[in-house]
């Protein structure tokens, strides 16, 4: 009857004990850290949304129209840093291995411009399309998406 007593003590004072760390870690790092003195372990506490860089698209989606299946065709979507320190683009993919995009892999200074060459192939394809491309980046949010879109024909 006492390892059980024990056993169910101990079990409640670690429950008790790590919900306590849990809830008062979380408030004292909302009310006390900043991002220079917020640990590592909270990785969204250290980036300065103020400062980060901003990809701004002129178009964030473009119709291609309609094609003849096997055609391909290409699209540069221009975006600009309208962000304070300079984007980086790690990665750009698409939903699809028909659709490849290429991106700049130097970084993009504030107010400059790049652009993201987008090359859709249609073989295969029929119908209405929707190639969505995903861009990571330095930014906050770290993804943002565009898409190309359109409609295949057969021959």
């Amino acid at each position: 009857m006492k390892k059980l007593f024990l056993s169910l003590v101990t079990a409640g004072l670690l429950l008790s004990a790590c919900n306590q760390s849990k809830t008062g870690s979380t408030t004292a790092a909302d009310s006390t850290a900043t991002p220079a003195t917020a640990g590592a372990s909270t990785p969204a506490a250290t980036v300065d949304t103020a400062a980060a860089p901003k990809m701004t698209f002129e178009k964030e989606s473009h119709d291609f129209g309609k094609i003849k299946q096997g055609d391909k065709v290409n699209y540069d979507f221009k975006f600009t840093n309208t962000g304070k320190s300079p984007l980086i683009i790690s990665e750009a993919h698409a939903t699809c291995g028909c659709t490849i995009p290429e991106w700049p892999k130097a970084p993009v200074k504030p107010g400059e411009s790049g652009v993201i060459k987008v090359t859709f192939n249609s073989a295969g394809k029929t119908g209405l399309q929707d190639k969505q491309i995903t861009c990571t980046a330095n930014t906050v949010p770290a993804q943002t998406m565009v898409h190309l879109i359109g409609e295949v024909l057969t021959k």
